[in-house]
């Protein structure tokens, strides 16, 4: 959206648009800027949700790390209760995803079992948040 466009739904000069969303930025309400890639397209389009469960509690830190560190995972959040963490994987192919499982995954820290089902279809892609109403994307 451009600043334009904004200014126009939050009824706001694009001057003041401009100058409140820097506002945001500087106080942490926005965290950053991207775009959206079409895995496929870039070679990504096997995906998969993990659901990883940790053998011991005080893993936490260690397994966050992990994770973290390896590229493929593209999102990752702890849960309460269990499993612990639900997890975003990409990869090229079945192939590759396998390699990934054997040689890192099922290495992690702390890690007493990871669930994985593959992705049939995006239905809904990630989105921001519906905070801005009447705009249509």
């Amino acid at each position: 959206m451009t600043f334009t466009e904004l200014a126009r739904c939050v009824q706001l000069s694009v001057s003041r648009c401009q100058r409140r969303v820097n506002e945001l930025a500087d106080s942490g309400v926005i965290r950053g800027y991207r775009g959206i890639v079409n895995a496929a397209a870039v070679g990504l389009g096997f995906e998969v949700v993990a659901f990883a469960t940790l053998s011991r509690a005080d893993a936490i830190h260690e397994f966050d790390a992990a994770i973290d560190a390896v590229p493929e995972i593209v999102e990752a959040q702890r849960l309460f209760g269990e499993p612990d963490y639900l997890i975003r994987i990409v990869a090229a192919d079945r192939d590759a995803y396998q390699r990934l499982y054997d040689e890192q995954l099922s290495k992690l820290p702390g890690l007493r079992g990871l669930n994985s089902t593959i992705v049939m279809k995006e239905v809904i892609a990630s989105r921001g948040l519906p905070l801005v109403r009447g705009h249509e994307s």
